[in-house]
C-alpha cells in the first residue's frame, strides 16, 4: 500500500509450520527423537530380559553367585539410568541450538528486510506468547516474509 506502515507483525506459528528450513530442523529432529527412543527401548528390553533369566534361576543358584549378579544388574541399571540422562540432555541441547538457528537466521532476514521496506518495529504474534492481541491485516507481513524466507532457502541448499 502507499501509505508506509512503521510497524508490522510476523505470525510465527505460520512463519514456523511454512518455512521449509524450519520445518527441515524440525522433521531432522523428530527423526533423531525417535532413533534415540528406539535405541533406549532397545536398551531397556535387552536389560530386563536379563533381569527375567536371573529371577527364574535365582532360587537355585549359590548365595554368592546370586549376590554378584544382583550386584551387576544393579550396576547395569545405574548405567542404563546415566545413558538415558546424558542422551535426553544431549537431544535436549542440540534441539535448542538448531531452535537457535532458526530463529537468527529468520532474525537476521527480517533486520534486512525492514530496513529495505523502511519498517522502524517488527513485532512476533504467536499464540503461545501474544505479544500483539490485534494487529491491522495490513500489518502482516508474513505469507511475504516466508516467500523471501523459502527462496532464500532454496538458493542455499543448492
Amino acid at each position: 500500500s502507499a501509505n508506509k506502515e512503521m510497524i508490522v507483525f510476523i505470525n510465527q506459528d505460520t512463519l514456523l509450520n511454512k518455512y521449509e528450513y524450519a520445518k527441515d530442523v524440525t522433521k531432522t529432529m523428530q527423526d533423531k527423537g525417535k532413533t534415540a527412543q528406539n535405541d533406549l527401548g532397545g536398551r531397556q528390553q535387552t536389560f530386563q530380559r536379563e533381569v527375567a533369566e536371573y529371577q527364574k534361576s535365582a532360587t537355585t543358584m549359590p548365595a554368592d553367585q546370586r549376590q554378584t549378579t544382583e550386584q551387576r544388574l544393579q550396576r547395569e541399571q545405574q548405567d542404563l539410568q546415566g545413558y538415558q540422562q546424558n542422551a535426553t540432555a544431549q537431544f535436549q541441547n542440540e534441539q535448542a541450538a538448531e531452535a537457535g538457528k532458526v530463529y537468527d537466521k529468520i532474525a537476521d532476514f527480517v533486520k534486512g528486510y525492514a530496513k529495505e521496506k523502511g519498517y522502524k518495529l517488527v513485532l512476533m504474534y504467536s499464540k503461545a506468547n501474544p505479544t500483539v492481541l490485534y494487529g491491522d491485516q495490513s500489518m502482516d507481513v508474513t505469507a511475504d516474509v516466508i516467500k523471501k524466507l523459502n527462496n532464500a532457502y532454496t538458493k542455499d541448499k543448492k
